[in-house]
């Protein structure tokens, strides 16, 4: 197709599921040619505030936008993956996603309230992805990792640290161009109601300087085996420590 609005004229259900930083624009490109009461779902990690845009687009376009929030990674749940749908739209869709296999649950007739649950959460998510790098690589730097880990499992032994610490690093590796996009986006919804987002903006700055660690190759090449994939944080710890210390 030349353009979204060519791929989506005529569609009975068009899923948006772009980064986070194009959710207006792809509603911008796409609404034009919706048919009337045409399916929009919009999947994009975006703040309230850019979803209510996108659904004034589609519904001026004629046609019924919902809004969706992916509560958690897709692996290992890939279609069932925990979904929050949102809007005046959502309960009349909610059922035709459960035939298609989605795993979608209504968690308001307001939209917003479903996204908003989204970025609140990934305050939480990707921070604790960002502050781990940064404590983890700073204490490897010291020497100190193991003394940290140790009070960590003390404070929280419900957590395994070494193999959490892991995942976050190869997860904020190889996607922390769109999680920083996305933060971004969480950073939005703070500020939304008048708070001063400088945990998310935080966030948002570290996940992308990993990005840009990534992308010049420092982990290795995007696809191969050795990208992102070790198990052990520390491999990565030191890429990143070589890389600072080189001034380059």
């Amino acid at each position: 197709m030349a353009s979204h609005a060519d791929l989506t004229a005529g569609c009975d259900l068009v899923i948006s599921a772009v980064t986070a930083d194009q959710t207006v624009a792809v509603a911008v490109s796409s609404a034009p040619t919706l048919g009337r009461g045409a399916w929009f779902l919009d999947f994009n990690s975006a703040s309230p505030g850019a979803k209510s845009k996108a659904a004034g687009l589609v519904e001026a376009a004629g046609g019924r936008y919902v809004e969706g929030a992916v509560m958690t990674s897709i692996p290992p749940y890939r279609i069932r993956v925990p979904l929050l749908l949102g809007g005046p739209n959502a309960a009349e869709l909610a059922p035709l996603l459960e035939e298609l296999g989605f795993e979608a649950k209504v968690a308001s007739e307001k939209l917003g309230v479903a996204s908003a649950t989204k970025m609140c959460r990934s305050v939480m998510i990707k921070g604790l992805e960002a502050m781990v790098i940064e404590s983890f690589t700073a204490a490897r730097a010291y020497g100190v990792e193991d003394a940290v880990i140790a009070s960590l499992y003390e404070t929280f032994p419900g957590i395994n640290w070494e193999k959490q610490g892991a995942y976050f690093f190869q997860r904020v590796i190889e996607h922390g161009r769109r999680r920083s996009e996305e933060v971004r986006e969480v950073a939005a919804t703070v500020h939304e109601i008048g708070l001063t987002p400088w945990s998310a903006q935080g966030t948002a700055e570290r996940q992308a300087w990993v990005a840009d660690l990534a992308d010049a190759g420092l982990f290795g090449a995007k696809g191969s085996a050795e990208f992102a994939r070790s198990a052990d944080w520390r491999i990565e710890a030191d890429r990143i420590l070589a890389k600072v210390k080189s001034g380059n």
